[in-house]
């Protein structure tokens, strides 16, 4: 294609340039309390970025060895370093994340338990370094089997005129699992280097952030909803070099839910990955099925997608409503997945709560091409709705092999050049 970004994407997007940060630097040792072991003090990375917030913004270094911690919450201009050999190990304790907080839960506002890590309202902000957090999401994760009652009141607060600020939980009864790390409403935002393992919910989670740079990170989570990177209804996001093995899907790109996400309206636009690995996921390259705002101006090229349930996978349900346009992806590589190596489905069915409504959404100008792989049980599937068919799906340099070749109903216009499928059946 001709026209193309400085990122070689066939949309128009400005480089985004590396935040950067006060020269002052703050270690988390100058805040020791006397009579205290500083690496069991859970209070003492959050006073050194109050610290170094009140002096203008820095660096705050975590030094090599295991720190605990309650929540972080960072401030403009605030770059939190982690040296090699460094881990902040966060606390299991609910009450430690208390006061609630603004936030988004599965495409849905509201004041929940804070995020791990978390920034409301800054610029230049950041998360960095080689050292690893551990978010001890075990203590968590069984909150899976007893959200249902509030999940069901959040996603149907809004149809039922109830203002996001009477959507309080933040309790063990409601039992609704906060992200790890969340930058929201946040400009010129860096995650890099750093390693992060099994927060309570979803891993990496920028919400109505412009300027997102997610370079060099490892992301390993297990189990239900823990998705490694999400990207909601944020503006201009690079996601490059990174890996991922996860619990759910690698990457999924959201941009609200249902009504409320009309409400919001806010795209997800403008987003690159390139050079990611997905050795595991419910799916590695994904978007939805969150997308009620909308997603569009998408690319995703020279990625690697190992094992896990499907390699790239578009999802929607009806109730959604929203649209997906101008997505392509270009030169992915996907072996060994257990379901469909591409997947357009309509038909989403894990819903955490089932919508009020039967607003279709609107999938349109599609793009795969140099896509390869082997071992998947379904090459392709495309699968629209009567109702609002699929248009403008292209698949050109297609080599897949797999048990079931095709399968595609209600797509309204699909265009295929040189797609090569070897198939048993």
């Amino acid at each position: 294609m001709s026209n193309r970004n400085s990122y070689g994407a066939p949309f128009p997007m400005e480089e985004i340039v590396t935040p950067s940060f006060p020269d002052n630097i703050v270690s988390i040792q100058q805040f020791a309390v006397e009579g205290t072991q500083p690496n069991r003090d859970k209070s003492i990375i959050q006073r050194a970025v109050n610290a170094c917030i009140a002096q203008g913004g820095g660096k705050v270094v975590i030094p090599q060895g295991e720190w605990r911690s309650g929540p972080i919450h960072l401030g403009s201009n605030i770059l939190l370093w982690l040296e090699e050999g460094a881990t902040i190990s966060f606390s299991p304790v609910y009450e430690d994340y208390l006061p609630v907080v603004f936030t988004r839960w599965e495409g849905m506002e509201c004041y929940n338990y804070s995020p791990l890590i978390y920034a409301n309202g800054c610029e230049n902000v950041g998360v960095a370094g080689a050292g690893k957090l551990v978010g001890n999401g075990e203590a968590w994760w069984h909150w899976k089997k007893l959200q249902q009652e509030a999940a069901n009141s959040l996603c149907y607060a809004e149809s039922e005129g109830i203002a996001v600020e009477q959507r309080v939980y933040g309790t063990e009864q409601a039992a609704l699992r906060p992200s790890f790390i969340q930058p929201i409403h946040c400009r010129n935002v860096l995650i890099e280097g750093i390693t992060v393992v099994n927060g309570p919910q979803w891993m990496i989670h920028p919400v109505y952030s412009e300027n997102v740079i997610v370079r060099g990170v490892s992301i390993i989570s297990n189990g239900h909803n823990r998705d490694g990177l999400n990207p909601d209804s944020c503006k201009n996001v690079v996601i490059e070099d990174c890996s991922f093995a996860t619990g759910d899907d690698c990457i999924a790109i959201n941009s609200g839910m249902n009504e409320d996400g009309w409400r919001v309206n806010k795209p997800c636009e403008n987003i690159i990955i390139r050079n990611c690995t997905m050795k595991e996921g419910h799916g590695g390259l994904v978007i939805g099925s969150g997308m009620s705002g909308g997603v569009r101006n998408v690319y995703a090229y020279n990625c690697n997608i190992i094992g896990g349930d499907k390699g790239i996978r578009l999802k929607s349900m009806r109730g959604r409503g929203g649209y997906v346009e101008n997505i392509w992806f270009e030169n992915i590589e996907i072996n060994d997945v257990r379901e469909e190596a591409i997947q357009i489905n309509m038909y989403y069915e894990f819903s955490t709560v089932v919508p009020k409504t039967v607003v279709p959404s609107d999938f349109n100008h599609i793009y795969f091409s140099n896509i390869k792989g082997e071992g998947a049980q379904t090459a392709i599937m495309i699968k629209g709705l009567p109702e609002q068919k699929l248009d403008h799906i292209h698949l050109e340099n297609i080599q897949l092999s797999a048990k079931v070749a095709f399968v595609c109903s209600d797509v309204a216009t699909i265009s295929m050049g040189n797609v090569q499928i070897n198939t048993q059946n």
